[in-house]
Order: structure tokens, then sequence, then C-alpha cells
């Protein structure tokens, strides 16, 4: 089997330290935190807090949003995580595909993209960059924040054949398909089983079900209604959601709650969710993991959800595939 790192992804939020830790104490290569600013709280103070109590585990995010924050902000953002966390931090980035239809808007483009992350890793090089046509500079005072350059890899979080080219050339890394130059991680949802417990039973559905009905939310909020109508049980979802808002507001309601908690329009949908997928109980999911990480990928990102972070973490951690 080829090895793979097998990391953590988690939400920014009051608890996220205190799992930090925890991962840390079973074993996870890396701990991964959220961002959008319209679900949850602010990634870079929570992975301050998680530096601070964590000594190797290494800190990344999954995945920043370019338009949330000036190019500036963020390599100031990222300088400090540097900083404090002693060289274990990993900035990836994305179009904002959730947290920018969240507030009614399309996902950056692949060149906006392109163009934040080249200013932001000359500035971060200490070097001159271009925002809005002006020349910046990180201008900090020496003690005032990392010298530059700082020593922060950059990744992307891309898919398709046009993404795969410019994370060739602007990234050190992808979470996406496994790409022919670069390392390249994988998100992945699931749960090992108790004892006897069956995978349908209704702790898996709480455990796994916050991923596991994206799809609806992502077919109604990119593609409209008959993409969600063609789905199991989507034209009812679809219905209820327009019961609750006019439709200048109902960009709104897809993605509450997303890939953390239920709404009750989403549990109408755990009929109809994948259980089998790295579902099982530990030598199933190890074997699993075993054939993502000998597909290419050179980390996989477990990301537990449900009404029990810690258990999950706990569990799936002794699922870590071992040669």
């Amino acid at each position: 089997m080829t090895d793979a790192e097998l990391s953590c992804g988690l939400p920014p939020g009051p608890d996220f330290a205190d799992l930090a830790v925890l991962a840390e104490e079973l074993g996870y290569a890396r701990v991964w935190i959220y961002d959008s600013a319209p679900l949850w709280e602010d990634p870079f103070v929570h992975l301050a807090l998680a530096a601070r109590r964590t000594s190797r585990i290494g800190l990344a995010t999954a995945v920043l949003i370019p338009d949330q924050r000036s190019v500036m902000a963020m390599a100031s953002g990222i300088a400090t995580i540097a900083r404090i966390s002693d060289g274990r931090f990993r900035a990836c980035f994305g179009t904002g595909f959730t947290a920018r239809l969240t507030v009614g808007q399309a996902p950056m483009t692949l060149k906006a993209l392109a163009d934040y992350v080249t200013a932001l890793r000359g500035l971060l090089a200490g070097e001159t960059a271009f925002a809005d046509g002006r020349a910046v500079r990180m201008l900090h005072a020496p003690g005032l924040t990392a010298p530059r350059p700082v020593d922060v890899p950059l990744w992307l979080s891309v898919f398709g054949p046009r993404g795969a080219e410019l994370a060739g050339r602007v990234a050190d890394g992808i979470i996406g398909p496994p790409h022919p130059e670069l390392p390249s991680a994988m998100l992945v949802s699931g749960t090992v089983l108790d004892a006897g417990e069956e995978p349908d039973s209704a702790r898996v559905h709480e455990a796994i079900g916050p991923w596991r009905v994206v799809d609806w939310h992502n077919a109604y909020a990119q593609r409209g209604a008959d993409a969600v109508d063609a789905l199991p049980g989507g034209r009812a979802w679809r219905e209820t959601v327009e019961a609750l808002a006019p439709a200048e507001e109902r960009h709104l309601l897809p993605y509450e709650g997303h890939v953390t908690h239920l709404t009750d329009r989403d549990r109408a949908l755990l009929a109809h969710i994948d259980v089998k997928t790295m579902v099982g109980d530990t030598d199933r999911v190890a074997r699993q993991l075993s054939r993502f990480a000998a597909a290419g990928f050179s980390e996989l990102i477990y990301t537990p959800s449900g009404p029990d972070i810690a258990r999950e973490l706990r569990t799936f951690a002794a699922a870590r595939p071992t040669g």
C-alpha cells in the first residue's frame, strides 16, 4: 500500500482547540480548519488557540476563501499563525464554492484565484506585489511578525484539468484528484461502527448525515430546481425550502448546518444517503482508506460530523492503515 497521512478536518468553533489537542494525542498528522464567514467563527483565531495548546500536529486550512480577506490581511494572518505554530502551518485556498453561494454569489474564477495566490506568495516572500492595481508590501517592522520570507506551503482546492494546470503553476499541493506533480489530499467522511451496529442505524445517520446530504444542497444552490428534483427525495426537500422564504432569500437556506448539523428537512433525506463508503468496522474502514492511498493520495482528511466528534476521532484513528 502507498503510505498516506491521516489527518482530520473540523469547523472553527468553541471546541476546535480541545479537539486539536485530542487529534494530536491520537496521532493525526494534521488538523485542517474550515473557512466560511456565514457559517463559522474566524479560523485564524482558532488556529492561534490550537497552536498554543499543541506542539506536534500540523495545522492547515480547508479552505481559505480569498475574497473574505484582502490579500494583505491574509498575508498578515498567515504570518501570525506561522510564527505561533513554529512552522507547522499550511494554507490552502479555494474559489469559495459554498461560502459564496450562501451569500448569493457565484464562486470566484480560477484566474482570480491564481492572481490572489500569486500576489500572496510575493508578499510572504517579502516582495512588492500588486493588489487592486497598486503596489503593496508587508511593512511589519522587525519583531512585529515572522521575518520574511515566511515559509508556508500554499495549496489549492481544485478539480478538473484547468484546476490541475493552475495548481502546477502556483501551488505546493492540492486538495483534489491525484496530481501528476504535486502532493494531493482528499476529504473523507464516515464512521466506525460499534460492535453489532448496522450501517443504517440512527447513530450512523446522525454521524455521517451532515456530509452526505450536501449533494442535495449543491444541486439546488448551483443548478436549481430541476437538478435537485432529479435526486431521491429532492422535490419534497426543495418544496420545503421554498415554502420557508421568498425567492430572493432562498439562497440562505440550503447550507444551514452545512457539514456539521442536520436540519429537520435534511433528516428527511437520510433514507437516501450512502451508508457504505467509509462506514464499517475498523478493518473495513482501514481497507477503504488503503484503496484511496493506493490511488495516489498523499493525505486523507477525515471530516467527522454529528453529535460526538471526539468519539468519531477516536474510533477512526484506530482504522489508520499500518502498511
